[in-house]
C-alpha cells in the first residue's frame, strides 16, 4: 500500500506560508522579522524534541545566530550536516529563496528523528547567506564550517537553496552562463529536476548522495560536479565548506536559471509545487540515510 505523504505535504506548505506569508523578508535591518523566524524555528525543532543550540556571531551588521540540532552518531567527530539560510534580501518575502528549503531542512529532520545514525546528522539553520555577508565574509554558514574546522571535525554538507519552484514547459530551464556553449547539451531544458551541484573535490558525496535520493524518490535528480570558475555554484552556502576543504553540495532548483520571481516581490507561497517539494525531502531524507550509514 502507497504511504500517505499528505502530512509531509501540508508541513511543508505550513512552514513556508509561516515564513514568507506572515513574516515576510527576513533581514537583520528588521530584527522583529528575524527574532520571529528564530522563533518559528526553533518552536517547530522543540515541537519535535530536539534540543536547539544557539550559534550567535558577530556578522558585519552585528550579531547573528544560526540554529543547530542534531542526532549523535556513533561517530561523534564524523558529521553529515543539512543547512538552509532563513535569510532574505530586503524586497522579496522568500518563499522559494529561501522558506522552501527551511521547510525541507525541518521536515527531513522530522523524518529521522527516531534513526539511529553511525555519523552525527546535523540540521543547520544559517544566518546572513545572502547580500552583503557574502562578500563580508560574516556569512552563518562561514562561521559554522571554520568552527568546525578548529573543532577537527570530519564533515560532509548539503545545502538546500531554493528547492520548490518546478516547470515542465521546453526551454523553461536556463544554462549557466558561465558554461561554454559547446556543452550546454548536456543540460536539461525543462526546469522539472532538482540538481546536486559539487565541486570537483565532491564527487564522492555526489554519487553517494545520487544513491540514497533515487532509492528514496521519483524525483528527476541532475548531478554534477564543475571546477569553481563557474561562479554560478559557488553563490550559496556550499562554498563556506568548499573554502576550509570539506566536500559539499548546493541541492537545487537552480534558482534564477529558473524561477523568474528570484529576489523579487512575487517570490510568493503559491508560486510553489508542493507536490514536488515532498518527493525532494523524501529524497533528501533517503540520502541522508545512506551518507549517515
Amino acid at each position: 500500500m502507497a504511504f500517505d505523504h499528505t502530512p509531509l505535504r501540508a508541513n511543508l506548505h505550513t512552514h513556508v506560508d509561516r515564513l514568507a506569508g506572515l513574516i515576510g523578508p527576513r533581514i537583520l535591518a528588521k530584527p522583529e522579522s528575524i527574532l520571529a523566524t528564530i522563533g518559528y524555528i526553533r518552536s517547530t525543532w522543540q515541537a519535535m524534541d530536539y534540543e536547539v543550540r544557539e550559534e550567535t556571531y558577530e556578522s558585519s551588521d552585528g550579531p547573528a545566530t544560526n540554529l543547530v540540532v542534531e542526532i549523535p552518531g556513533i561517530s561523534s567527530n564524523e558529521v553529515i550536516v543539512l543547512g538552509a539560510h532563513y535569510d532574505t534580501v530586503a524586497n522579496t518575502p522568500g518563499a522559494d529563496d529561501n522558506a522552501s528549503a527551511v521547510a525541507v531542512l525541518l521536515e527531513a529532520s522530522r523524518h529521522l528523528k527516531e534513526f539511529t545514525p553511525s555519523k552525527t546528522l546535523r540540521f543547520v539553520a544559517f544566518a546572513c547567506e545572502e547580500a552583503p555577508y557574502m562578500s563580508m565574509g560574516s556569512m552563518g554558514s562561514q562561521y559554522h564550517a571554520r568552527q568546525a574546522k578548529q573543532r577537527g571535525e570530519k564533515i560532509a554538507m548539503l545545502c538546500l537553496e531554493m528547492v520548490g519552484y518546478f516547470r515542465h514547459e521546453p526551454g523553461s530551464q536556463k544554462v549557466p552562463e558561465t558554461i561554454p556553449k559547446l556543452f550546454h547539451w548536456l543540460f536539461p531544458k525543462r526546469g522539472n529536476f532538482l540538481a546536486a551541484v559539487g565541486n570537483l573535490a565532491s564527487w564522492q558525496l555526489s554519487w553517494s548522495f545520487r544513491r540514497g535520493f533515487k532509492k528514496a524518490s521519483r524525483m528527476s535528480l541532475f548531478s554534477i560536479c564543475l571546477p569553481e570558475k563557474v561562479q554560478e555554484i559557488r553563490r550559496s552556502d556550499n562554498s563556506s565548506f568548499w573554502d576550509q576543504g570539506y566536500p559539499a553540495l548546493m541541492v537545487t532548483d537552480t534558482s534564477f536559471l529558473r524561477n523568474p520571481n528570484y529576489h523579487q516581490p512575487t517570490d510568493t507561497p503559491d508560486t510553489l509545487d508542493y507536490d514536488a517539494m515532498t518527493e525532494v525531502t523524501l529524497g533528501v531524507v533517503g540520502a541522508l540515510r545512506n551518507l549517515a550509514g
